[in-house]
């Protein structure tokens, strides 16, 4: 794509799993290394973006003409989303083609400006919007978002063998709410089972890119527009997502097009 040199999807077979906790913060990451990093809000029927990125209400892209929008810029980011062009209790009351449709709009009239890395929040599932990402541009990778639950696992599993059917290769796997840590006795319990990303991860030879505690203030963060890596950028969480970034981009073999030079050396 014109503008783009490298496109990662971030997906995940179900719902609520915190792909596009995952998204936004590991934008934020790369950003924070130097890359210059956009964020594409594909989930035309549940956008979650805006509010992550603390985009107002009511803000609009500009446009070029009637043909392009030049995405909005949030915490050094470039973004778009559905939610920039609706009102946010605007329900998208459409069938499977016209949502196609928005996403192709999404994708091919931003006017996103020589981005390093455009990370997809790709919706739950594998159907059209996926098969249309991989049919009508050239993803460099995709990172599967899952929790250590076996429900969650089964539908990671399907998203994987989706991108392989179509040739995208899978940088690894994230798995999110690995462990419950009680902020009052300390105690920690792995609520959602454990073990699960190293399970998928060997059972599909690619690697864990990243665990994440189930956390109240990376929930907080990320409802107030403010997420992890912003608000916290020394804290464990935002370490983790930095790891996640070097990952990524050392997978890409992409040097940051502006910014301090990298070191991708454990």
């Amino acid at each position: 794509m014109e503008g783009v040199k490298h496109m990662i999807a971030v997906a995940s077979g179900k719902g609520g799993v915190g792909k596009s906790t995952v998204t936004v913060n590991l934008a934020l990451a790369l950003s924070a290394q130097g890359y210059r990093v956009g964020v594409l809000d594909a989930d035309i029927y549940g956008p979650s973006q805006a509010q992550m990125l603390g985009v107002k209400e009511g803000e609009r892209p500009q446009t070029e003409g009637d043909k392009a929008f030049y995405p909005l810029k949030a915490h050094g980011i470039q973004a778009m989303s559905m939610a920039f062009l609706i009102d946010n209790k605007e329900p998208m009351v459409w069938r499977g083609p016209m949502v196609v449709g928005a996403f192709q709009q999404l994708l091919n009239q931003t006017l996103w400006d020589n981005l390093d890395f455009l990370l997809i929040d790709m919706p739950p599932g594998t159907g059209d919007i996926q098969l249309t990402l991989s049919q009508k541009v050239p993803v460099s990778g995709a990172v599967i978002v899952t929790t250590p639950q076996d429900i969650a696992l089964l539908d990671a599993r399907k998203g994987i063998e989706m991108f392989r059917k179509v040739n995208v290769p899978v940088l690894g796997v994230v798995e999110n709410m690995s462990l419950y840590h009680c902020e009052n006795c300390g105690h920690e319990a792995p609520i959602f089972g454990e073990g699960g990303g190293d399970s998928i991860a060997k059972e599909y030879d690619t690697q864990v890119l990243g665990r994440l505690p189930l956390s109240l203030s990376i929930r907080e963060f990320a409802d107030s527009g403010r997420p992890s890596v912003i608000a916290e950028p020394d804290s464990s969480v935002s370490q983790t997502f930095a790891d996640m970034a070097r990952q990524v981009a050392a997978s890409m073999d992409q040097a940051p097009g502006e910014g301090p030079s990298i070191s991708f050396s454990e």
